[in-house]
């Protein structure tokens, strides 16, 4: 090879590297803008909300002094005099009075009465402080729960800023005095049940809208393609309606003198209203309707690449025509189904407001009570504990539909 030609070879190359180089850099500056808000608005919420659910920083941070002076208090005994010294010494140091209701609050969740004491003691002390000599038999004269040894357990418990307390309560656990696992008593455990029925409602919908919207799906893969859109948009159009309105029509609907009640009472079906408003049913109906098009478009998608030769083909070779739909189609639409299933029970998990305005007491999912943490009881560690519940059993929902949709699980 000259000389001159494998110059231009080399220059040739480089000139290939400098242009690919281009491209992955402009790849990257489009993409850019994506990642940064992906950061912003869901990587960095998440983050925190795993840490604020761990994390315990109200004891630790108003009775610092506290906390040094019940180490290594057994718990069983009555608490030192410099224990009492430094509460009066912490209580009198918080200027907010703001910080002062959330260490109460802190403490009401673990010792019941603990709000109006400390913040009964928060204010005598700032008025009137006692000396540190005089400290324990101030506090006993000013309430004498302060020789109950619950609230100094709760105070105990809590003096470390990161604790599992949230996590253990959300799945009905707790730790006793002495740092050992145990399981609430019946009475005491809630979220196992609410979980539960936050499942066991979020199937419910999955299937009524699987069987809803698979033979509509099928039956818009058969149409042609102008009329299968025009019918789309017509499933789309919850899309376009906002929530609120549509559970507003919903409730119109469904009461005892709604359009629906009437309806099947004119026609002589039912001789007194059905109970479809403020229970099980009526949210089981309108979180099926809102959630209907998650379901009809995966399967939508996928039916459109079924070959439609292969039931006629199937059925020309003497194969019946349900046994040729569940031995050749229904498989064949597995992926839609799973992926219908699901975004509509990922979706229905985390549902608030319609099991809020259409349901009962004994119909709130779980998110109602993260809200319930977060806007009424203002326990954040609480509500966010409870965040990483939903948030486990949605990854753990996802990682089934990928062993489904790479073959690793037989729905058949």
């Amino acid at each position: 090879m000259r000389p001159e030609a494998a110059i231009e070879g080399r220059e040739l190359v480089r000139a290939l590297r400098r242009a690919q180089r281009r491209q992955r850099w402009r790849a990257a500056a489009l993409t850019l803008p994506l990642v940064v808000f992906l950061l912003v608005f869901f990587f960095v919420p998440l983050v925190a909300l795993l840490v604020r659910g761990v994390e315990n920083p109200e004891v630790a941070d108003a009775l610092p002094a506290t906390s040094r002076a019940l180490q290594g208090w057994d718990g069983h005994q009555a608490p030192p005099d410099a224990a009492y010294a430094a509460l009066v010494a912490d209580l009198y140091a918080i200027e907010d009075t703001a910080h002062a209701g959330a260490l109460a609050r802190r403490l009401n969740s673990e010792a019941p009465g603990a709000r109006s004491l400390i913040m009964g003691t928060y204010r005598a002390i700032r008025s009137t402080p006692p000396t540190p000599q005089q400290a324990r038999q101030a506090l006993l004269e000013l309430d004498v729960r302060w020789a109950e040894l619950a609230y100094w357990q709760a105070i105990a418990k809590n003096t470390q800023r990161w604790t599992p307390d949230y996590l253990l309560a959300a799945v009905d656990w707790r730790r006793d005095v002495d740092g050992r696992l145990q399981r609430l008593p019946p009475e005491e455990a809630v979220f196992g049940d609410i979980l539960l029925r936050t499942f066991a409602i979020s199937a419910v919908v999955t299937l009524v809208a699987l069987v809803l919207a698979y033979p509509l799906a099928y039956w818009l893969s058969t149409l042609p393609a102008r009329q299968a859109n025009l019918l789309l948009i017509l499933v789309l159009l919850p899309f376009w309606t906002s929530v609120l309105v549509r559970i507003a029509a919903w409730i119109v609907l469904l009461q005892n003198n709604g359009l629906i009640n009437r309806a099947l009472q004119h026609l002589g079906l039912i001789d007194t209203p059905l109970p479809l408003l403020f229970n099980r049913s009526g949210v089981v109906i309108a979180m099926v309707h809102i959630l209907l098009p998650f379901m009809i478009l995966p399967l939508y998608s996928v039916m459109k690449t079924v070959p439609a030769n292969l039931m006629r083909a199937a059925v020309s070779l003497g194969s019946h025509p349900w046994a040729a739909f569940v031995r050749v189609y229904w498989p064949q639409t597995y992926p839609g189904v799973a992926a219908g299933c699901l975004l509509v029970f990922i979706t229905s998990i985390g549902y608030y407001v319609t099991p809020a305005l259409l349901g009962g007491a004994s119909d709130q999912m779980l998110s109602y009570y993260i809200a319930q943490y977060t806007n009424v009881e203002v326990n954040w560690g609480m509500a966010c504990a409870l965040g990483t519940v939903l948030l486990a059993a949605t990854l753990v929902l996802f990682a089934l539909y990928r062993r489904v949709a790479r073959g690793g699980l037989s729905l058949g």
